[in-house]
């Protein structure tokens, strides 16, 4: 079983926990809001960080590439035990609320990807343009 990366995993989640239950508070929830979301971020650009500065080892890399893949059932896991019903009859804030984490989330994406417009030259964008091959 793979456990290398575990330590760099736990930090992550406890930092993503005491994040969830301050934005919980600051909302006037009792309940960890979006800790487990800021533990993936934060997991995603520490292991970047050790990969790119090579300060991180191969069995660590494989170990934490095996828990990233872990994850998303986990995440599933979760986001099926919430009451979406309770969420839909609580008022418009939590379907405003909902818009805007995906709304967030996927203007992001070329951020964390390193992405940007104008750099983005791929086979289908070429094809439209009539400048790829057949």
């Amino acid at each position: 079983m793979v456990i290398y990366g575990v330590a760099i995993l736990a930090g992550c989640f406890l930092v993503g926990t005491v994040v969830g239950e301050f934005i919980g508070a600051l909302m006037g929830v009792d309940s960890n809001v979006g800790g487990v979301g800021v533990a993936m971020l934060l997991l995603i650009i520490v292991v970047d960080r050790l990969v790119k500065s090579g300060k991180i080892a191969e069995p660590s890399l494989d170990g934490l590439s095996f828990w990233n893949q872990m994850y998303i059932p986990v995440v599933i896991a979760m986001a099926a035990s919430q009451n979406v019903l309770g969420a839909l009859t609580g008022g418009a804030l939590a379907i405003i609320a909902g818009i805007a984490v995906v709304v967030i989330s996927w203007a992001c994406v070329p951020l964390l990807s390193g992405k940007h417009k104008e750099e983005e030259s791929s086979y289908s964008s070429r094809a439209l343009r009539g400048e790829a091959d057949a």
